[in-house]
């Protein structure tokens, strides 16, 4: 992890402030989240203080502190999502995945991300899993999925 936050930063030897959110895109997308680490690493590079870096990274819902499951579900939970059932698919995850939005289940294997709109709102609710799309899901189609998931670990 070291090794590539050195190579981000050296690759951004002169930067300033307005590369901050080019480099933190970098950094989590190399390893996979934002840790303290990183945090620290390009506050002292950028010479800013590592609080405006945690407000930022944390006022930007693209930003994770927690790596992603082997199957990262995205729930569109846009207008035309929720009227159509988003909400339940949501509660769903929560309750027999034990995790909530931005977060990661315990064995790695599952992890979950909210977001606003997917760009499907005709075949809402919309989920992803590994960038794959599912239209018109329900608890029912999404347990059939998430049980076929389970079963190849």
């Amino acid at each position: 992890m070291e090794k590539i936050i050195d190579e981000v930063l050296e690759q951004n030897g002169h930067a300033g402030m307005d590369s901050l959110i080019p480099i933190l895109q970098e950094i989590q997308d190399r390893i996979g989240c934002l840790t303290e680490e990183v945090i620290i690493r390009v506050s002292e590079h950028l010479n800013v203080p590592t609080s405006k870096i945690y407000g930022l990274a944390t006022f930007y819902n693209q930003f994770r502190f927690e790596k992603k499951g082997k199957y990262h579900i995205r729930i569109c939970n846009g207008t035309s999502c929720r009227l159509n059932g988003s909400k339940w698919l949501i509660e769903y995850i929560e309750k027999n995945l034990k995790i909530k939005n931005g977060e990661t289940s315990r064995n790695g294997i599952f992890s979950l991300e909210v977001v606003n709109c997917m760009g499907a709102c005709e075949f809402g609710p919309v989920i992803s899993i590994n960038d794959q799309f599912y239209k018109t899901q329900d608890p029912d189609s999404l347990k059939e999925l998430l049980d076929e998931l389970s079963n190849e670990e």
